[in-house]
C-alpha cells in the first residue's frame, strides 16, 4: 500500500480526499457552531487561558461536521491535533478538508480500506521524534488497541528478537494491525513505548472500547488512565437516546429510499440506543418488535406497547432489523 501525507502550505500534514472541498466543509462549520453552544462558550471562557498550550491531542473519532468544531475547539484551547476516524465510512470528506486547510492535521476519507483506516491511525498517533500525544480522544478503542500492541510487540523484541507474525491470527484486521507494527520496528524500536510514556490518558466514547478498557484493568494490562465517557449522563441518556431516534430513519431513508410505514422493524436490545431507535421506528409507523436478554429492558419495553420475542422467533419476520451496538 503506497500511501504519502501531503503538506499545506504552512507544513501542517493531512489525508483527505479532496482539499478543495473546504469551503464547502467551512460554511457548514460556521452552521454547526450555531447548534453547539456549549463549545463555543469554552472558547469564550477559556480561550484567553490557553489551558490545553503545548498539549498534543490525538483523535480518532468520526470526522464530521461536528467534529471538526469540536478540533477547532481544542486548537483555540491552544492544543496541537492530530485526527483520524474511527469507521471507515463516517468521514465527512468536505468537514475533514476544512479542518486539514485551516486547523490541524487530519488523516481521513470517506470509503477507507481497513489498510487505509489503520494506516491513518498510526499517522495519527505519530507526532515525530518527540513522542505521541498527551490526550487521546478515542472511539472504539482502535488508537489505543495499537498502542498497547505495539508495546507488547516492541518489549517482546527486545527480549528475543522477535517480530509479530501477521499470519500467526486468521484475523484479516489485526493482521494489518500486526503488519503495522512489525514495519514500525525497522525504524523505530521504542516507537510505541515512548507514546506511553508521554501519555497522560485516554478518553473512550463506546461500548465496545470500554469493555475493552475494562478487560485490560482487570487483567492488569492497561497502560494508561483511562476515562470512561459512554457511561456519563449527557452521553448515555441523551446522546444515544435522542440521538439514535434522530439519526435511524434518516440513515435508513437516504440509504434505501423505502417508506418505513408498515414494514415490521426488529430492534436487537432495549437499552438507550435500543429505546431510541424504537421510538423512532414507531413513530415512523412500522410495527417494531424487541428482542431483549435483560428482564428489565424487556418489562420496559412491553410497557411501551412494544411486542417481545426471542431473535429466532422474530428474525424471519423482520423487514428491518436494527442491532444496538455492544
Amino acid at each position: 500500500m503506497a500511501l504519502s501525507v501531503e503538506k499545506t502550505s504552512s507544513g501542517r500534514e493531512y489525508k483527505v480526499k479532496d482539499l478543495s472541498q473546504a469551503d464547502f466543509g467551512r460554511l457548514e462549520l460556521d452552521l454547526a457552531e450555531v447548534e453547539m453552544p456549549g463549545l463555543m462558550a469554552c472558547r469564550t471562557e477559556f480561550g484567553p487561558s490557553q489551558p490545553f498550550k503545548g498539549a498534543r491531542i490525538s483523535g480518532s473519532l468520526h470526522m464530521t461536521i461536528q467534529t471538526a468544531v469540536l478540533i477547532e475547539t481544542l486548537t483555540a484551547l491552544g492544543a496541537e491535533v492530530r485526527w483520524c476516524s474511527c469507521n471507515i465510512f463516517s468521514t465527512q470528506d468536505h468537514a475533514a478538508a476544512a479542518i486539514a486547510r485551516d486547523s490541524a492535521a487530519v488523516f481521513a476519507w470517506k470509503g477507507e480500506t481497513l489498510e487505509e483506516y489503520w494506516w491513518c491511525t498510526e499517522r495519527c498517533l505519530d507526532w515525530g521524534a518527540g513522542g505521541g500525544p498527551d490526550l487521546i480522544v478515542d472511539d472504539g478503542g482502535d488508537a489505543t488497541l495499537l498502542i498497547h500492541e505495539g508495546v507488547k510487540a516492541e518489549e517482546e523484541f527486545e527480549k528475543s528478537g522477535k517480530v509479530p507474525d501477521p499470519e500467526s491470527t486468521d484475523n484479516p484486521e489485526f493482521k494489518i494491525v500486526l503488519t503495522i507494527i512489525r514495519d514500525g520496528l525497522k525504524t523505530d524500536a521504542h516507537k510505541y513505548r515512548k507514546m506511553k510514556e508521554r501519555l497522560v490518558g485516554v478518553s473512550e466514547e463506546t461500548t465496545t472500547g470500554v469493555k475493552r478498557l475494562y478487560q485490560m484493568q482487570e487483567s492488569g494490562t492497561l497502560l494508561f488512565p483511562a476515562i470512561n465517557v459512554n457511561d456519563s449522563v449527557t452521553k448515555s441518556k441523551f446522546d444515544n437516546l435522542y440521538g439514535c431516534r434522530h439519526s435511524l430513519p434518516d440513515g435508513l431513508m437516504r440509504a434505501t429510499d423505502v417508506m418505513i410505514a408498515g414494514k415490521v422493524a426488529v430492534v436487537c436490545g432495549y437499552g438507550d440506543v435500543g429505546k431510541g431507535c424504537a421510538a423512532a421506528l414507531k413513530q415512523a409507523g412500522a410495527r417494531v418488535i424487541v428482542t431483549e436478554i435483560d428482564p428489565i429492558c424487556a418489562l420496559q419495553a412491553l410497557m411501551e406497547g412494544i411486542q417481545i420475542l426471542t431473535l429466532e422467533d422474530v428474525v424471519s419476520e423482520a423487514d428491518q432489523a436494527h442491532q444496538v451496538p455492544v
